[in-house]
This record gives C-alpha cells, sequence and structure tokens, in this order.
C-alpha cells in the first residue's frame, strides 16, 4: 500500500502524508508472516506456531498462558495450536512438578529438528529484510525495537 495523499484522505494541498510508525510496523509484520508462511508451508507449520516453536526453543516449559503472551496469541488460540503441535509430535505436555495443576509444554526432538531444518531459511528471510542497513544500522533496528516494545509493555 502506498501513502495517500492529503487530498484523497480529505485535504486539498495534495502533499504525501508519510504512513504511521505503527502502520509500517503492521506492514512489516504482515509480509514477514507471509514469508514464514511461504516458507514454512512445506512441513506443515503455519507461521503462528513456528513462532510458538521458537519461544519454546528459548524458554521450554512453559504454561499455556505464558507461551500465549509470549507468541502473541489469545489463549483459546494457544489451545488449539498446542493441540495441533502436540498431534504432530512436535511438544508434549507434561504436569509442573510444583504445581501439579498445571501443564507445562515442552519442546519435542521432532520440533527441535523442524527449527533446526528452518533455521537457515528464516536467518536468511531476517538478512533479506535488513539487507538495505549496514550492520550498525541493522543493530540500532533491532534495539529500536526493542526499546519501543519495553515501551509499551
Amino acid at each position: 500500500m502506498t501513502a495517500t495523499t492529503a487530498g484523497e484522505a480529505g485535504g486539498t494541498t495534495g502533499t504525501r502524508t508519510p504512513p504511521s510508525l505503527l502502520y509500517m510496523i503492521k506492514q512489516v509484520e504482515l509480509v514477514v508472516r507471509s514469508h514464514l508462511e511461504e516458507l514454512m508451508r512445506p512441513e506443515g507449520v503455519t507461521a503462528l506456531q513456528y513462532t510458538s516453536l521458537t519461544v519454546l526453543e528459548r524458554h521450554d516449559g512453559l504454561s499455556a498462558a505464558q507461551l500465549a503472551r509470549d507468541s502473541f496469541v489469545t489463549a483459546q488460540s494457544m489451545a488449539d495450536l498446542v493441540r495441533t503441535l502436540e498431534n504432530r509430535g512436535l511438544v508434549r505436555r507434561e504436569r509442573n512438578p510444583h504445581n501439579r495443576r498445571e501443564l507445562l509444554i515442552l519442546l519435542t526432538d521432532a520440533g527441535r529438528e523442524v527449527l533446526a531444518r528452518f533455521a537457515e531459511p528464516v536467518r536468511e528471510l531476517e538478512e533479506q529484510m535488513v539487507r538495505d542497513l549496514t550492520a550498525h544500522q541493522a543493530r540500532q533496528f533491532r534495539e529500536s525495537l526493542s526499546k519501543a516494545w519495553h515501551a509499551l509493555s
């Protein structure tokens, strides 16, 4: 999508108004998700499932509620997502030894293998995203995104 002219947006000056930062972030999110979906399609894994697997790779043994928060989905969506991943053998659930009422979600060896197989293509996608940035700019971009996230968390 392109920015609309002020005239198109109801103004009369004809100058372009740049899109808001929030809009641009959403555009990046959507295009990244689209590319991830395309990458993961042969494995039969969605971008959201992949995100959840990567969260478990960094912090294995999370509750469904924590995994939902860290994966940016609702608890209901996470329940369905975990059930699908569990049926495919990519995650398993086991009782929390410190709270027997809570189930923890853990990455299986098969889940780790999927992540290992797609590590390089995902790294290449990330490199493609920042290819027009210098290494310094890419580090600053990462730091800026982290600061923005923390400011709103």
